[in-house]
Order: C-alpha cells, then sequence, then structure tokens
C-alpha cells in the first residue's frame, strides 16, 4: 500500500556536527524529490547554516558552492585572531556567505526559521527568529575555543549544539503534518572509510594560519572514528580533549532531546562519516544524506503500511 497522495508539510530540524552537516542538503534534496513541502526550519550551527540557507531559497547556489571546496580553499576561510575566547573570527566564512546568497532578514524568509544558539552567561538556549539571518548563523556556529562568541542584543552567543544538538521543541506548533529530524551524531558504520591526511599546500600560508589549519586537521571524530582506541587516546592533547568532551556531552543531551519531544521521522548521519572540519568532502557527504534519507522513508512507508493493514 503506497502512502497517501496528499502533499505532506513537513517541519524540518537539522542538528549540529560540524561538515557531517552538508549531508543535510542531500536530505532536503530526497524530501523534495519525494513530494514532501517544508515549511519551518530549525537548526543548530551547521544546520543553522543549511537550514537557513534553504529558507532563503539558495540552497542550490550554496551546494554548488561548497562542492567546489578544495581543502586548501576551506582552510583559506579561516581568519585567524589573537582574541584569547577563540582562534578564528569567522567573519571570513560569514562575509562569503553574504556574498553568495545576498543578505537577509529572517522575519521576510518564506518559511518560518529558528537559528539555535546557546546565551554563555545566562546559561540558557536562545531562539532567533528575527534580524539579520547571517548574525543569527554566525550565533549558531560559534564552536567553544574555535570560533569566537558572537554578540547579539547584548548577549554573548555560543554555539546552539552545546544545549540543543537536535532542536525539535521549536518546531512544535507548527501547524504541519511531519516533524522530521536529522541527528549527525549516529551509530558509526562500519562501511565508511574514515579520511584523515594533511591539508595539500598548507606550508604556503602563514605560520599562525598553519598552525591553525594543523589544529584543526587534529580535531578528533566523534566516538568510534576507526583508530584502534590506545592509537586515539596517545593522540589527544589539551584541546582535543575539550572537543571530544563537549561532543560526548552533546550527544547525551541530543538523546535526552529526541526522548522528550520524539519526531514523526528521525534520519541519522553516522557520526564517523568524515571529521569536523572536512568540508571539502561535500560531494560524499550531500550523497550520505540522499542514502540516509531514503533508507528512514522506506522504514516509514513499511510502518504505514503495517499500521493500514493492522
Amino acid at each position: 500500500m503506497k502512502r497517501k497522495a496528499k502533499r505532506e508539510t513537513v517541519s524540518l530540524v537539522l542538528g549540529s556536527g560540524g561538515a557531517r552537516g552538508l549531508a543535510h542538503i542531500g536530505v532536503i534534496e530526497v524530501l523534495e524529490a519525494r513530494g514532501y513541502e517544508i515549511r519551518a526550519i530549525a537548526g543548530s550551527s551547521m544546520g543553522a547554516v543549511i537550514g537557513g540557507i534553504y529558507a532563503a531559497g539558495e540552497l542550490d547556489t550554496y551546494a554548488r558552492w561548497v562542492s567546489a571546496l578544495s581543502r586548501t580553499d576551506v582552510v583559506r576561510l579561516l581568519d585567524p585572531t589573537l582574541n584569547r575566547s577563540g582562534l578564528v573570527k569567522g567573519e571570513r566564512i560569514i562575509n562569503a556567505l553574504r556574498e553568495l546568497i545576498g543578505e537577509r532578514n529572517i522575519e521576510a524568509l518564506p518559511l518560518a526559521f529558528t537559528a539555535v544558539a546557546t546565551d554563555v552567561l545566562a546559561q540558557r538556549e536562545v531562539w532567533l527568529r528575527h534580524g539579520p539571518l547571517f548574525d543569527a548563523i554566525r550565533a549558531s556556529i560559534s564552536i567553544p575555543t574555535l570560533l569566537t562568541p558572537y554578540r547579539i542584543d547584548g548577549r554573548l552567543l555560543l554555539d546552539g549544539g552545546l544545549l540543543n544538538p537536535v532542536p525539535v521543541a521549536p518546531t512544535i506548533h507548527e501547524a504541519n503534518d511531519l516533524i522530521v529530524a536529522v541527528h549527525l551524531g549516529g551509530r558509526p558504520c562500519a562501511e565508511l572509510e574514515v579520511e584523515r591526511t594533511t591539508v595539500p599546500g598548507i606550508n604556503h600560508l602563514g605560520e599562525y594560519r598553519r598552525r591553525i589549519a594543523e589544529f584543526i586537521e587534529r580535531l578528533p571524530w566523534t566516538g568510534d572514528n576507526g583508530m584502534p582506541r590506545a592509537e586515539a587516546e596517545a593522540e589527544m592533547g589539551f584541546r582535543e580533549i575539550i572537543v571530544r568532551s563537549t561532543e560526548t556531552m552533546q550527544h547525551a543531551i541530543a538523546r535526552q532531546k529526541l526522548a522528550a519531544y520524539p519526531p514523526d521521522l528521525l534520519i541519522e548521519i553516522p557520526r564517523n562519516a568524515c571529521s569536523f572540519m572536512e568540508f571539502h568532502r561535500a560531494t560524499e557527504l550531500i550523497a550520505l544524506g540522499r542514502q540516509q534519507t531514503e533508507r528512514a522513508l522506506a522504514d516509514l512507508d513499511r510502518s504505514t503500511c503495517g499500521n493500514s493493514e493492522a
């Protein structure tokens, strides 16, 4: 028995997870191809990037741009800072996105959009639903120790994934047929080969930027990264322990949030799909997003058919 022919409306929840968030593009492509109408989006960190750009109607433009990035291009988008609150200012990447997409205000977007950030001083989650789109995105991607915090309306904001890595709650009052959530910390997949090499051409960059790039290349994968445990532990330095601890905490929070606000459909991207900053693997990650979405929808179809027959 096939699913109903009517065009179902969707509230889409896009989780945090660095470069793995490029899989969100493939998720959206499949949902659209299958006839779902996305009417509302909430996103944390990379989920806010993809969700905001989609809400602005420019996802195809962004997908072409990010798919053309090389490793060296990714490093060149970094703007090192001497600020003690982070290694990178984040202005260069945000300015590149503004130039690519154009400045937009969230309240003027054709879809309801929420970027989730963390107010570090008030220790609370913040839902950004108005004002300049790329200000909200910049706040949501303020990864501790990597990107400097971002100030909006007097609040010092950090990465939304710190308190809500899969932000279903902002979508629950939307009058749509389904809530579809994408979690980027799914169970590791043995079939995925983890790539770990040095950035080509890195020595031609400035000394400080070279050190930043080397640090980013050493950022750990979340959870099981395919490395023997002893080897992984031997490689963990101070910053790597901070990052790994933060991601471990985020996954525990994600499980609690998903239990409290279960979506109608959960799409999981294996956490060993790539390392945190491997944005040069966009084509591969977009394809993975398509694959995981097709599998999840097939399971939903089987579940729907089983319920109908019963």
